[in-house]
């Protein structure tokens, strides 16, 4: 994928990277969205199938570059360690679940006495000042994850941010009551016409954890515990001051004894993932013999050949 997007954006390609949560120094995928088109790993974890094949979409079959013969010699180190790894997957999401349990309880002690409505009115004034005109049509928008917990511990993508909204909003929330903010801006963008990146909180999906709007250069995003936003932002909104300035003294307390669970949760979560990576690097080491590399480059360059001669 990284051969095939150095070649594409040579030829004055855009090009967009999709890292892996696995291991965020590699890549699940590239997308030309000048020609339509993505190159993806479709293998496990995310198995995709093509919905039209040929039509629109066609297997890249590598298993053809791969020595089946020489794998089954060394069959039983590749299913231990295959075991191993996703074993190493299986603690880490049970010890997201708690982790997940934890941010629930922290969420609901906060929000007992937070004024929803005092930030929503701050929400409706930013949407009145940014947002202003109503499209001939309404925007569209797109799901991604800008981060996530990771074996490299909290990774979150800011620097595409950057490269596509020079205003940043910052809202500064340690304990997701900002979502119902970013869901307001959200309807007021997409009524305004414009189309939008709505980047979900990996813990939790059905909510929105940053939003860009890159026509009008304009972003919202989420930052807390772990997760610190290095630019200059352009505003800054202090979610964590608002919800923590009523809280009792026994209520701060019990806060800062979950703030340590929470932690020892995501250090264990971090540590499972470290594991899983070691193991699935193991992996690859031992399939590696396997693999005819001169064949891969050979059908990556029939590939590029074949997206490159595209009409953009």
């Amino acid at each position: 994928m990284r051969r095939a997007a150095a070649a594409l954006e040579e030829r004055g390609l855009e090009t967009v990277y999709i890292h892996c949560s696995g291991d965020p120094d590699s890549l699940d995928g590239v997308i030309f969205p000048a020609i339509g088109t993505a190159i993806v790993d479709g293998t496990a974890p995310h198995v995709l199938e093509p919905r039209y094949a040929l039509a629109h979409e066609r297997y890249v079959d590598l298993s053809q570059c791969c020595d089946s013969a020489a794998a089954k010699e060394v069959a039983n180190g590749l299913t231990a360690l295959t075991d191993a790894y996703r074993a190493s997957y299986r603690e880490a999401y049970h010890v997201l679940r708690a982790l997940g349990g934890v941010d629930a309880e922290r969420r609901a002690l906060v929000r007992a006495h937070f004024d929803e409505e005092k930030l929503l009115r701050r929400a409706a004034g930013i949407a009145a000042r940014e947002l202003k005109g109503g499209g001939e049509t309404r925007g569209r928008a797109a799901d991604v994850f800008l981060g996530g917990l990771t074996c490299q511990g909290k990774v979150c993508r800011f620097d595409s941010v950057d490269a596509l909204c020079p205003r940043v909003y910052e809202l500064c929330d340690s304990y997701g009551l900002a979502a119902p903010v970013l869901r307001r801006l959200c309807d007021a963008a997409l009524e305004a016409g414009e189309d939008i990146l709505t980047c979900r909180d990996p813990l939790r999906p059905a909510e929105i954890a940053h939003l860009l709007i890159p026509a009008r250069g304009l972003a919202f995003v989420t930052t807390g515990e772990g997760v610190r936003y290095e630019g200059k932002p352009y505003r800054r909104l202090r979610v964590d001051a608002m919800a923590e300035e009523k809280l009792t003294r026994a209520e701060k307390a019990h806060l800062r004894f979950i703030r340590r669970v929470r932690r020892a949760l995501e250090e264990e979560t971090v540590a499972s993932l470290k594991r899983a990576k070691r193991g699935h690097d193991a992996l690859e080491a031992l399939y590696r013999p396997c693999v005819d590399f001169d064949a891969v480059g050979a059908l990556c360059d029939a590939e590029i050949a074949r997206i490159g001669a595209y009409p953009v």
